[in-house]
């Protein structure tokens, strides 16, 4: 293939699971993939939703709650037996978990969080390796957040796990890099869309105040660019980690955010 067609598809002739990718990061980051010449297998819990996106993007949908170990089980054996390799993981699913104060938690919001936001993550990555490690090869990108580098008020639960999702990805860096297996994050700031427009709603019951000025205050105006990202951004970073572009990353994290400070 020539340096030219590389450019054109960089994931020409791989096959890439995108965790909940019904929506928002996820669905972009697999239409992004397929443009990019990759097979998608979209995963969500929501059928509708990622059959949508997989038939947008080509690809195929499997339903799978990442936090149950016989969903991620099956999700990855039904890739093997139907393609044979795996070349990109991208550990998107997640939950925003409660907006509250840590004396007035919901433990039972925080559990669900854990679940899914770090079992998730892990389970994904056990069962993904056993398609990669004889291939000695393939990347996974887990998705945090600016949150998890730094603590925010009213989301404890939210940053406990997205701080976890940087260890998990250093530690499983180190552990997997002599087989030819890349691990990466992501640290995506405020991304314009639906799950965003949840998050600000939810401040504006706790804290009291107008939507506008939580998002003027809180973020568009502390970022650099002075404006939300958009989930097509995301995606691109997520090909560049995804792809031979990024090489000789591992261990990292990318900040996408506009410069947020």
């Amino acid at each position: 293939m020539t340096d030219a067609a590389n450019t054109r598809a960089p994931l020409a002739g791989r096959v890439a699971v995108v965790t909940g990718g019904g929506s928002g990061i996820g669905k972009a980051i697999a239409l992004r993939f397929a443009a990019a010449g990759a097979m998608v297998i979209v995963v969500g819990r929501r059928a509708a939703a990622i059959e949508a996106v997989a038939r947008a993007a080509g690809g195929e949908a499997i339903a799978a709650d990442v936090a149950r170990e016989a969903d991620v089980e099956k999700l990855f054996a039904a890739v093997a037996a139907r393609h044979g390799r795996l070349d990109a993981l991208i550990n998107n699913a997640g939950v925003t978990g409660p907006v509250a104060a840590a004396a007035a938690m919901d433990m039972a919001a925080w559990d669900e969080t854990v679940a899914i936001n770090i079992r998730g993550v892990i389970l994904c990555i056990k069962h993904a390796l056993a398609i990669m490690r004889p291939r000695r090869a393939g990347s996974i990108v887990n998705m945090s957040s600016l949150m998890g580098l730094r603590g925010y008020p009213m989301r404890s639960a939210y940053c406990a796990t997205k701080f976890a999702v940087i260890g998990i990805t250093q530690a499983v860096a180190q552990e997997v890099g002599k087989e030819g297996i890349r691990v990466n994050a992501m640290c995506p700031g405020a991304v314009n869309g639906e799950l965003m427009e949840r998050v600000i709603a939810a401040r504006a019951r706790a804290e009291g105040r107008a939507p506008e000025e939580i998002i003027r205050t809180a973020y568009t105006d502390v970022a650099a660019l002075r404006r939300w990202i958009e989930p097509e951004e995301v995606a691109d970073v997520a090909l560049f980690l995804a792809s031979d572009a990024s090489g000789s990353i591992t261990g990292e994290h990318l900040r996408v955010d506009a410069g947020r400070m």
